[in-house]
């Protein structure tokens, strides 16, 4: 590691910058981890959803008599039964509690029951008689920005959001130009938790539900809406949650199994099953991208032109943010003095999307770095040091005309992947894996690159904060601290950082993390890479007020506010339980300050300001922090077969700060696996807007087989904006991933590959998009 770091406080062996254990890992790799699905409560009854089988259609009729009749069924509902807000949605409220009048996708929810037993459900739904009018859908993202497409929704165009960027002069010229048309395919997040929950009514009219989410405060915003209840009459706990990756941050069973428990008056579980799942949750924005790359002899940058349709399918979710990232990140990590992109998201009848892990910088790598190989071709030089010729550094303007502050460390990231050695010859398994499809012949080897950006948290001045509630007391005559945040445990480690974050602030050893819920403010949504920076810095910034006070208590300190004792530069540290001073004289101790009076402070944290962009010219500075990574991919193809075997990965990223070693290049290892994912497997496919594969079956997935050895190179480079100089880490080695892959199957065949994933047709019988 190459590290810069900013000053920490002296504290105990498990706090920042250690790899603790993380507190819920044996669980869950035992099998004794309690998720959202575990969940039970006495009489419950069981909820399921009636999904529509047409992308889309009028509703015609609609007759539940023959399931309400059925023996063991509590309850049936229909869009007449919501007695609140009738839509919702994250950006836009488009999206129906359950139909009215029309479907737009295929699995949109009509009605859900309430039964004894989940196959009784089943059966009540089976009974239900639903009439429609079958319409001819809209499923091509290109086609729905014709003017004569069919409207999605009533009332607008299908034009969800056009964002521009305008940078320098819109027609110049170049010695040396390149063009390309790219697509992206529907990629699923995969989690392995199914969508589930359980809402049990309450006695003063309101409902509990536990529920495994990303966003405790937006679902009960959108859930007390549509149930037509103050918002603190709706209470959320979140329970053990099996992934998520941006799947999660939109509404499922949420409003569907509240509105049966207060129907009931009994608590509703509802679990989606697998096939289920694919239609209860966000997918990938497909992408379809055109790309113009003009530069001098030099290989100098003059010009990018680029246009980016991302299909958002039915109803808006995040799109709109999407296609910003699309568009502010759409360059890519270079220095272009001249910049024209349109990036657009779209309605249509195909399965909504919204957030996944990389958010809109994901299609677009694939596109500006497919168009970097492209362009190093046509200049006979070598792709990375075209990449580093143009690289971008602090200092330099983002096509937005945002300056890059802090370290940028883009070059050095190339150079690092660059400089490994080469992977051995020969590969344990070859293209065909253990089942010998490949006896060697034909096997060529290629290695590719790419490189991304990302910003981190939210953007284009939303008040994006969250808040951290600190208790300081002893139990047992020992200090304890006790860390109370909204923020969602989804699987990348925050209960481990939150506790790290408190033992390096207070010293103290003993922390516990309470129950993530809406009793304490919203800490925002675990998307974003932004939880470590934002509930990392309340927890950080709640800590220090309690140590304030904590210090204010030393003999001979008046604890006033203009008294410096307990604040930044003090020269006090807190370990071990003990207060020390410069010369690690022990002061107090921490126990003796406390007494039988705990400490207990709540802060509110918000990151410096972002502002929106202009309409027109896409100009303003719109993101808090940009996080870099780069790959080098090696593979070995079967150019007769088309089959592919990943070599071997080796990955640089400058995380700032390492709060958590050991998690950060389990991050790291992880979205790498999903960017493989997209470059060779995964996609959900559609036909008609139907799902031809919900399943784990038939949508294909990496596994440990799939994946191969890797070299992670993390940089320290901090960030002064940020807490502790961290950058955000989950989400940009998915966005470089996986444009090297294809740079090193490209590399290996000579085929075009101008669409993810590659399948083994697109390398025997190479084609050209339509």
């Amino acid at each position: 590691m190459s590290t810069v770091h900013v000053g920490l406080p002296a504290s105990v062996a498990d706090g920042v910058g250690a790899s603790p254990q993380r507190p819920d890992g044996r669980l869950k790799v035992s099998g004794q981890f309690a998720f959202s699905s575990d969940l039970w409560a006495q009489h419950m009854l069981w909820g399921a959803t009636l999904r529509s089988p047409h992308p889309r259609a009028r509703i015609t009729a609609i007759d539940t008599g023959r399931a309400e009749a059925m023996a063991g069924v509590h309850a049936v509902l229909t869009q007449r039964d919501v007695p609140g807000a009738k839509t919702y949605g994250l950006e836009h409220a488009d999206q129906p509690v359950l139909a009215d009048g029309e479907v737009r996708y295929q699995g949109e929810p009509v009605a859900v029951v309430a039964a004894d037993h989940p196959e009784t459900a089943r059966r009540a739904l089976a009974a239900i008689r639903v009439d429609y009018e079958v319409l001819d859908p809209v499923v091509d993202a290109s086609d729905a920005l014709r003017p004569d497409a069919p409207w999605v929704h009533q009332g607008r165009d299908n034009v969800l959001r056009h964002v521009p960027i305008r940078k320098g002069e819109p027609d110049l010229r170049a010695e040396v130009v390149v063009t390309g048309v790219y697509e992206v395919g529907m990629q699923d997040q995969a989690f392995l938790g199914p969508e589930s929950g359980l809402a049990l009514p309450a006695d003063d009219g309101g409902v509990d539900l536990h529920v495994a989410t990303q966003w405790l405060h937006v679902d009960q915003q959108q859930v007390a809406a549509a149930l037509g209840l103050p918002r603190e009459l709706v209470r959320l706990t979140l329970a053990g949650v099996g992934g998520a990756f941006g799947g999660r941050e939109d509404l499922s069973m949420q409003i569907h199994a509240c509105l049966l428990a207060l129907r009931t008056r009994r608590p509703v579980k509802m679990v989606y099953g697998r096939e289920e799942s694919f239609f209860g949750h966000v997918h990938r924005h497909p992408a379809r991208m055109w790309y113009e790359h003009g530069a001098d002899r030099d290989g100098r940058l003059v010009y990018v032109k680029a246009r980016i349709e991302l299909d958002g399918g039915a109803y808006a979710s995040s799109s709109g943010a999407v296609a910003a990232n699309a568009a502010t990140l759409g360059i890519g990590p270079y220095d272009v003095p001249n910049v024209v992109m349109d990036s657009y998201v779209v309605y249509s009848n195909n399965p909504p999307c919204g957030a996944m892990r990389g958010f809109g910088a994901v299609q677009a790598c694939f596109g500006y770095e497919s168009q970097m190989d492209k362009l190093a071709a046509a200049l006979g030089v070598d792709p990375v040091e075209l990449r580093i010729r143009n690289a971008l550094g602090t200092g330099d303007r983002m096509p937005t005309g945002q300056v890059v502050e802090g370290p940028a460390p883009v070059a050095e990231l190339l150079r690092r992947v660059a400089d490994r050695p080469p992977a051995p010859a020969g590969s344990e398994f070859p293209p065909g894996g253990t089942a010998n499809t490949t006896r060697g012949d034909g096997v060529v080897r290629g290695v590719g690159y790419g490189i991304g950006i990302k910003n981190v948290c939210f953007s284009e001045g939303f008040d994006d904060y969250a808040t951290a509630r600190i208790r300081l007391e002893l139990v047992g005559g020992v200090p304890a601290v006790l860390v109370h945040t909204a923020a969602a445990e989804v699987g990348q480690g925050l209960v481990t950082i939150q506790a790290q974050i408190a033992r390096t602030e207070l010293g103290v050893e003993r922390v516990t993390i309470a129950p993530a819920d809406v009793a304490v403010g919203s800490a925002g949504s675990s998307s974003a890479s932004r939880q470590t920076y934002m509930t990392g810095g309340a927890v950080r910034a709640a800590c220090q007020a309690v140590r304030r006070r904590l210090l204010a208590r030393l003999p001979g300190s008046s604890g006033g506010p203009d008294n410096p004792v307990g604040g930044p530069d003090d020269g006090l540290v807190l370990d071990g339980g003990l207060v020390l001073d410069r010369d690690r004289t022990v002061l107090a101790s921490v126990a003796d300050l406390l007494g039988d009076e705990p400490i207990e402070e709540t802060v509110e944290w918000r990151h410096r300001p972002t502002h929106p962009l202009d309409p027109v010219t896409g100009q303003g500075d719109a993101h808090v922090q940009y996080a870099f990574a780069a790959h080098r991919a090696t593979v070995d193809v079967d150019v007769e077969l088309g089959l592919v075997r990943v070599v071997e990965i080796v990955t640089a990223q400058d995380v700032g700060r390492a709060m958590n070693p050991r998690a950060v290049v389990g991050q790291i290892h992880g979205g790498t696996a999903q960017g493989l994912g997209l470059a060779l497997l995964e996609e959900i496919q559609l036909d008609g807007g139907r799902v031809r594969n919900p399943s784990f079956t038939d949508y294909l997935l990496p596994t440990i087989m799939d994946m191969p050895p890797m070299h992670v190179d993390v940089l320290e480079l901090a960030d002064p904006q940020s807490p502790y100089g961290l950058r955000g880490v989950g989400e940009p080695p998915t966005i470089s991933s996986t444009p090297a892959v294809v740079a090193a199957i490209r590399a290996a065949t000579g085929a075009a590959l101008p669409r993810v994933p590659v399948r083994p047709e697109h390398i025997a019988l190479p084609q050209e998009p339509r």
